[in-house]
């Protein structure tokens, strides 16, 4: 084992490939040579990326929720704050919701939670009182503003090990899996 990160297709015998993943010495990699051991007639190669996405986002999320933590944040409740400094405008919770995929009731919890805290503050609609307006209040604003450098400066040096093609190449293939999964999620509400 070289610990490159080449693999090669090798035939089943019912005629499909597996990937071999002799080559690369990662936990997913040890995974999918122990399910070929057991059973050698399954095509492991979606495992390969999806396994390692999973594993990449769980162990990425883990090391970026330090500061949200520090800062007494979830990634939720960043998520919430985020989507209001991002968008620049008020938003309602069903936007709030949709934007940060979560659902109605947890964006209600967490927006009590945040309001407690001084992070954000409701504003109902003149024509509409079921309706409220959530809009960051300055503390609000100014905890996302530096989350988000420490956040950047994190992410920047976990992708320094891919040169900027390779960066490039990655987020363009992320972004058309990301598009068709999400089209085929939109396909399945439908």
């Amino acid at each position: 084992m070289d610990g490159s990160a080449t693999s090669e297709a090798s035939a089943t015998n019912d005629g499909s490939t597996t990937t071999d993943s002799s080559a690369r010495n990662d936990t997913v990699a040890a995974v999918v040579r122990q399910w070929q051991t057991v059973r050698p007639e399954l095509d492991t190669g979606p495992m390969e990326i999806i396994g390692r996405v999973n594993r990449c986002a769980a162990l990425l999320q883990q090391a970026e929720d330090a500061p949200l933590r520090r800062a007494g944040l979830s990634r939720p409740e960043f998520d919430l704050l985020g989507a209001l400094r991002r968008t620049g405008h008020e938003l309602t919770p069903g936007e709030l919701a949709r934007e940060t995929f979560s659902s109605g009731a947890a964006v209600t919890k967490r927006l009590k939670q945040l309001s407690e805290r001084g992070l954000v503050e409701r504003r109902g609609d003149t024509r509409d009182r079921r309706v409220a307006h959530l809009r960051l209040t300055d503390a609000g604003r100014d905890l996302v503003d530096g989350i988000m450098p420490e956040q950047l400066t994190y992410e920047s040096a976990v992708l320094s090990a891919l040169d900027d093609g390779r960066q490039d190449e990655l987020a363009g293939l992320l972004g058309e899996l990301l598009s068709r999964l999400e089209g085929h999620m939109r396909g399945l509400r439908a």
